[in-house]
């Protein structure tokens, strides 16, 4: 994780991802990018807009986007003094999740923050985001950030595809835990082929990379997973969970309820989810 990726929501005051992010950046001796990105006033404009309703619409615009080109000496500043050596910020107008897309090609991390009460930052969007971007995503929840840790970080394992990836993007988060906790949940079901898959053996990938995991059975059905890994998780005191993210169809998720959408919409820690 040489290069994290922030997106700020607002940039007068630092919010919890921007915060998060930084800190995380200094403890990894990463890279950081603040990204502000604000609404094009032609999707905003009604069709029966008058020339002065325009010209107000517009003049808002200038407005925001010059307080938000200016923060850039403020969030540099900032977060030198966090101690980070390269810090960027970057302004966009638009749709976030294209502009996220595009600023994505160049980071390995994105860090999100959940606030029901602002667009693009409730569940429903971030699973959007989520599954839009191409990079492991952390989404802070909605409470003050404290002094990042990473010594407690709690791994979701179900052999699935995602948790695989979950589990690769978040390599140099494990190698710095001092406890790594794996729970183990029921095996993601497949269906009979023809072909046949060689099989990944997490303990000794993680023995490779230097990381010594305890495990822990996880015993839930399918529709309690998300609550049993948020239970665990609290007892452990994790610091992060790690965990795959939407295994099945979205649709599927949200019509029949599932981990990912349980997790995004009601931890109390910060995860790290990878699609």
């Amino acid at each position: 994780m040489y290069d994290i990726l922030v997106n700020t929501i607002d940039f007068e005051n630092w919010p919890r991802a921007t915060q998060y992010g930084t800190q995380l950046a200094g403890l990894l001796q990463a890279s950081v990018t603040g990204a502000y990105v604000y609404p094009s006033p032609l999707y905003a404009t009604p069709s029966f807009s008058t020339p002065e309703l325009i010209e107000a619409m517009l003049e808002t615009c200038r407005t925001l986007e010059a307080g938000a080109l200016a923060a850039e000496r403020p969030f540099v500043s900032w977060a030198s003094g966090m101690g980070i050596e390269h810090a960027a910020w970057v302004v966009g107008q638009g749709n976030l999740a294209e502009a996220l897309v595009q600023i994505a090609c160049w980071h390995d991390l994105l860090v999100l923050e959940r606030n029901p009460e602002r667009t693009w930052a409730s569940p429903s969007d971030l699973a959007e985001l989520i599954l839009a971007v191409g990079l492991p995503c952390i989404v802070v929840p909605p409470r003050p950030v404290q002094a990042v840790s990473l010594s407690h970080v709690a791994v979701a394992w179900n052999g699935s595809s995602e948790a695989i990836r979950a589990v690769h993007a978040a390599l140099p988060v494990l190698q710095r835990a001092h406890e790594v906790l794996l729970l183990r949940g029921a095996p993601k079901e497949t269906f009979q082929e023809v072909t046949w898959k060689p099989p990944f053996d997490i303990d000794a990938y993680l023995k490779r990379h230097g990381i010594r995991a305890r495990s822990q059975d996880l015993l839930a059905n399918e529709h309690g997973a998300g609550e049993a890994l948020l239970e665990q998780a609290d007892r452990f005191h994790a610091d992060l969970l790690v965990m795959g993210a939407y295994g099945r169809s979205r649709f599927s998720e949200w019509a029949l309820g599932g981990a990912t959408r349980h997790v995004l919409w009601n931890a109390r820690l910060p995860v790290l989810f990878r699609h």
